[in-house]
């Protein structure tokens, strides 16, 4: 499958050789294509599973005996060995849709050598070879030292070298794995729901690839919410889920439509399940289109307005790690939109550092209100916050390698989950970031257990946010002769807002980054320096 670019020389000796001509011409979509293909073969092994189901329900309608009971049993272990082999294809799709990532990051690295070079002064030859350039220099302007093009190079050619190295290697695992056998039982012991991050990844990581693999297949609920779980094998398992989350909203369809005349109740829960119903599909077409970055579903619910974890790359792997919480009416009916705001966030990310990795989690795991009366009690923020904690905490026990930059995004009362959550609970981040925020739990940025310098917030000129009154001064409004709607849409100056001090106002505490006048939702619009902002403190800038 070799994608290997060799390693790079000194300066001015060959700088790959071959493997500088053969990254360049290595194809990161072709890689991501067979990712997908491979991907798409769960279908087929799901008719196949449902064919030996029918043909066993057959035999067992006419035939019986111990012929019988053995015939069963064969089918049955059929069917096991199926349901083992779909964690297997999903892998080897996360494996090669990493591979392309990593391709791609160091084309950009080779396209910013290439340019530094024509910035005068510095040849790069077809081999990679970087000299000195006299015809290129220009009189009066600095050309970039020879050593900084030349390590620049280098370092793309070390990244692909190793992208392919370690896929090369995952993908022989697999093939090792089909000959000895996919799966094997585990010890009975099993962490608790809601166990310590840290104590899951010790568990998980004293299993066998055959025991993680029998535990994806067999006990997928278990895998796909449990955070210490990495998130390739949580994408497997919850892949593994969606038809049967299908099933249960269906289900209670079926049950609605079968009240019949329709009352109120049934007609507002068939609009429910209606809609969460195709939010999910929206999703489903999301986790399957093979699109860029690829998608890692890290948690999936259709109970109630319905709950989804979606990471935009593989947080395990990337060098920074952006967890989004949206705010009111956020449920699975809209979690496609909710994600295309943290792929912006991401992408514009990439734009500042193409050679750097960044992956972005839609966090969807709590119930936002859906009505304004809810959304001015903080009730529902207390409720989310052990698993926002629990989460975070799983994102650095589950990371590869030197540890990734954490950045948590609140937005409306999103915000005041983060900043319960940091408050209450503490929280894994390096940064948090509140924008079209209420308040959000505390009077000063130093409560929430961060250095004031990473607590960053923006809120719009013409966001309705700020016109939001703590509950204290509605009483006292009206009293000063304000009707009740006024009341509310009567801004202060101090500041104070429903859930405490005002992030984006100075005197919080925190920093500050301004967004254009594009209302309460726009923060993600192209144009919108807000959306620049947040890329850049996700980044560390």
């Amino acid at each position: 499958m070799s994608a290997s670019a060799g390693h790079a020389g000194a300066v001015g000796a060959p700088a790959g050789g071959e493997g500088y001509a053969r990254l360049w011409a290595a194809d990161p979509v072709g890689w991501t294509a067979a990712g997908t293909a491979w991907r798409g073969l769960t279908g087929l092994v799901d008719r196949r599973s449902a064919e030996l189901a029918g043909a066993a329900g057959a035999l067992r309608a006419g035939w019986t005996g111990a012929a019988a009971g053995a015939a069963g049993g064969r089918i049955a272990a059929f069917r096991a060995d199926l349901a083992a082999l779909a964690p297997a294809l999903v892998e080897t799709d996360q494996v090669l849709a990493e591979l392309a990532g990593r391709l791609r990051r160091a084309r950009a690295g080779l396209a910013e050598a290439v340019a530094l070079a024509e910035s005068g002064g510095v040849r790069i030859d077809r081999r990679g070879r970087v000299s000195v350039d006299p015809s290129g220099v220009r009189p009066g302007v600095p050309g970039p030292p020879v050593a900084r093009v030349a390590a620049t190079v280098t370092a793309a050619l070390a990244l692909a070298d190793s992208a392919d190295r370690e896929a090369a290697g995952r993908l022989d695992e697999l093939a090792a794995a089909a000959r000895a056998g996919w799966v094997a039982p585990p010890p009975p012991w099993r962490p608790a729901p809601g166990a310590d991050p840290s104590t899951v990844r010790a568990w998980w990581a004293g299993l066998t690839p055959a025991q993680r693999r029998w535990l994806v297949a067999r006990e997928p609920e278990l895998v796909g919410r449990l955070d210490g779980v990495p998130a390739a094998a949580r994408d497997q398992a919850n892949r593994l889920l969606v038809g049967r989350r299908r099933e249960v909203l269906l289900a209670e369809r079926r049950r609605l439509l079968a009240r019949w005349p329709h009352g109120p109740v049934e007609t507002a829960g068939l609009a429910r399940v209606g809609a969460t119903l195709a939010g999910l599909d929206a999703l489903t077409a999301r986790l399957a289109d093979g699109g860029e970055p690829r998608a890692y579903l890290l948690g999936l619910d259709p109970g109630g307005e319905g709950r989804a974890i979606v990471a935009l790359g593989d947080p395990d792997r990337a060098d920074r790690v952006l967890t989004y919480v949206p705010g009111m009416t956020a449920g699975l009916a809209d979690a496609t939109g909710e994600l295309g705001r943290a792929g912006r966030v991401q992408a514009r990310c990439a734009a500042l550092d193409p050679t750097g990795a960044t992956a972005a989690v839609l966090w969807l795991d709590y119930d936002a209100p859906d009505f304004l009366h809810e959304a001015v009690l903080p009730g529902q923020a207390r409720d989310a916050g052990p698993a926002l904690h629990r989460f975070q905490e799983g994102l650095r026990a589950t990371h590869d390698g030197p540890p990734a930059r954490q950045t948590v995004l609140g937005h409306s009362y999103g915000s005041l989950v983060v900043g319960t959550a940091a408050r209450d609970h503490g929280l894994a981040a390096d940064a948090l970031v509140f924008v079209g925020s209420p308040g959000v739990g505390v009077d000063r940025a130093d409560g929430l257990r961060l250095p004031s310098g990473e607590v960053w917030a923006s809120t719009a000129p013409n966001d309705a946010i700020r016109l939001a009154p703590a509950p204290d001064e509605l009483p006292r409004r009206v009293l000063r002769g304000l009707s009740p709607l006024a009341a509310v849409l009567t801004a202060r100056e101090d500041h104070a807002l429903w859930f405490g001090h005002d992030p984006a106002d100075p005197g919080f505490g925190g920093r500050t980054f301004p967004s254009g006048r594009y209302g309460h939702t726009g923060y993600w619009d192209q144009g919108n320096p807000a959306l620049d902002g947040m890329a850049r403190v996700v980044l560390g800038r």
